[in-house]
């Protein structure tokens, strides 16, 4: 089956594109290894823990041991259904800051400043919130993406947004409006009590388009006709084959894909190549390079009062809770639990934030092993802009090998300043009146956990992945030898060839990933057809007025 364009990955980025691609009116074939997104596990919004922990879903990556973690090897999840990671992600919706997009233009991602971002993020957009405060003049009305928020009926999140207000900081009604600094609600891709995943919001419709096609097929590697990319060459039902575009093939696969499946192509540093008997078409020594994410550490609390989701944390309710949601959509079932949030500055002369919270009633892991003490409840937190950078490599010339994935996390002397500060200003959060109520005792750290020493042990054996990884293709222009693809999406060196997704990221921005990835492929769509990008939005940001001298 060939096709006007072949987009390698059903993933947040991938079905954006699928979807204004089809609307176009032009054949769309879309590359999926991973199967049916069906069933409650990934539909139902509180079962979040489930999908990215089982293989069915997920594609089971691993870092390398990393050598500033003792040697840990740090789990990567990414989706490998249709949906993608939308499919097996908490749920969180984070647009980003403002001054995030402003740094990708500066370094050489043209048309991509946060004046020409914000225009995609409204297209992209149902916004559900508007009768309870928020920035609607900021906020799309209309798009595919339906972002909602949750009860917060549990009194607990209440006292997080309250605490960090008596700590002296900014409360934001929406941090994806206008201000995106403070303690507010969080926002979460959650619609009529289903995960509302971009196979929801873009894949399904646009094949009811017709011109859109789905198969499940391992991508093996790009075919090339000299510089230009003619085709995929695909596995599916043990047969080898080449799927054909008739204008451009669009990868789409993850920041761990993407730039795997263009070193098999011949695409990437060519030393590297040549270790593994691939031949040369395009030596761009940055891809696979630049590979950033999020770390984090839970700071728990014992509770004082039997109110958190502890309570549910047993067979019993489990099932009750998720009859519940399979016969009306509705009660615990319907939210991801990830209800209030916070972004603020670590110190003064920090423009705009580069810490977050995600707040969570209870005390818990990403795996579903909730605190042995029973009731309790979390905030887990790290610095958003890490200097670290690491780099995914071949493991060999076989594509059914995985690649070698080094994040280098915690290389930079400044990543262990940052993430002191963060325990130390959440242990200040919580100290504050609104919580008195309800604390117990420091479950994690521990209250015996106050030197920089021993918080530095505890964050060289706690900390985790937030699961953001990017920046393994990076946009720049043509003559920075690091760049991979222009601002465009287009492989520089080559014809025929883009990339979108996560990986295109020159800096990682604020908050969760999914948003912003989803945003790539909408404006991506746009370049693939020669429109004319939106229009630009003139709407200024709030940064604190005294941010060069007070950190909050």
């Amino acid at each position: 089956m060939d096709a006007d364009f072949i987009i390698v990955g059903a993933g947040s980025a991938g079905c954006a594109m699928a979807y204004r691609l089809g609307a176009s009116g032009a054949s769309v074939l879309v590359i999926e290894h991973g199967g049916t997104d069906a069933g409650p596990f990934i539909q139902m919004p509180a079962a979040l823990s489930y999908p990215m922990n089982m293989k069915r879903y997920d594609w089971g990556f691993q870092s390398e041991p990393e050598p500033h973690l003792g040697g840990r090897k740090l789990v990567c999840p990414r989706g490998k259904v249709i949906g993608g990671s939308s499919s097996i992600n908490g749920m969180v919706y984070v647009r980003g800051h403002a001054m995030d997009y402003d740094h990708w233009a500066e370094a050489g991602a043209d048309g991509w400043g946060y004046a020409d971002v914000l225009p995609y993020f409204k297209r992209m957009e149902t916004w559900h919130d508007g009768d309870h405060g928020g920035d609607p003049d900021w906020r799309g009305t209309d798009g595919p993406l339906h972002v909602s928020r949750g009860p917060r009926d549990n009194p607990l999140f209440d006292a997080f947004v309250q605490a960090g207000k008596q700590a002296g900081y900014e409360v934001t009604d929406d941090y994806n409006g206008e201000k995106q600094e403070g303690f507010g609600p969080m926002e979460q891709t959650v619609w009529n009590g289903r995960r509302w995943s971009a196979a929801n919001a873009y894949l399904r419709p646009a094949q009811k388009q017709g011109n859109v096609h789905v198969i499940r097929a391992l991508a093996r590697r790009v075919v090339m006709d000299g510089k230009r990319a003619v085709g995929v060459e695909v596995k599916r039902g043990g047969k080898v084959e080449v799927l054909r575009a008739g204008r451009e093939i669009v990868l789409a696969a993850s920041s761990i894909n993407s730039p795997k499946l263009l070193m098999l192509s011949g695409i990437g540093p060519a030393a590297h190549l040549a270790e593994h008997g691939i031949d040369v078409v395009a030596d761009r020594p940055g891809v696979g390079g630049n590979l950033q994410d999020h770390l984090e550490v839970y700071l728990q609390m014992a509770a004082s009062q039997p109110i958190t989701l502890y309570k549910h944390w047993n067979l019993v309710s489990k099932a009750v809770i998720g009859a519940q949601w399979l016969l009306t959509k509705r009660g615990m079932g319907a939210s991801n639990q990830f209800e209030s949030a916070a972004f603020i500055r670590s110190k003064p002369g920090v423009q705009y934030p580069d810490i977050q919270y995600h707040f969570l009633p209870i005390a818990v892991r990403y795996d579903g092993k909730a605190a042995a003490e029973g009731h309790g409840f979390q905030a887990h937190t790290g610095p958003m802009r890490s200097k670290s950078r690491g780099r995914v490599s071949l493991a060999s010339a076989d594509p059914a090998d995985e690649p070698k994935i080094a994040f280098n996390y915690m290389s930079h002397p400044d990543d262990w300043e940052e993430f002191r500060t963060c325990i130390r200003l959440t242990r200040e959060i919580f100290a504050q009146e609104a919580f008195a109520p309800f604390v117990k005792h420091e479950i994690q750290p521990g209250a015996d956990v106050q030197s920089d020493a021993e918080i530095d042990a505890f964050i060289g054996e706690h900390a985790e992945s937030a699961y953001h990884p990017c920046g393994t293709c990076r946009m720049g222009r043509a003559d920075d030898r690091d760049a991979v693809v222009d601002s465009h999406g287009r492989v520089i060196g080559v014809e025929g060839l883009r990339v979108a997704d996560s990986s295109i990221f020159p800096r990682i921005t604020n908050g969760n990933l999914n948003g912003p990835s989803i945003m790539v492929g909408e404006k991506m769509a746009d370049h693939l057809l020669g429109l004319d990008p939106l229009p630009a939005s003139n709407d200024q940001p709030w940064i604190h007025p005294n941010w060069q001298v007070t950190q909050r």
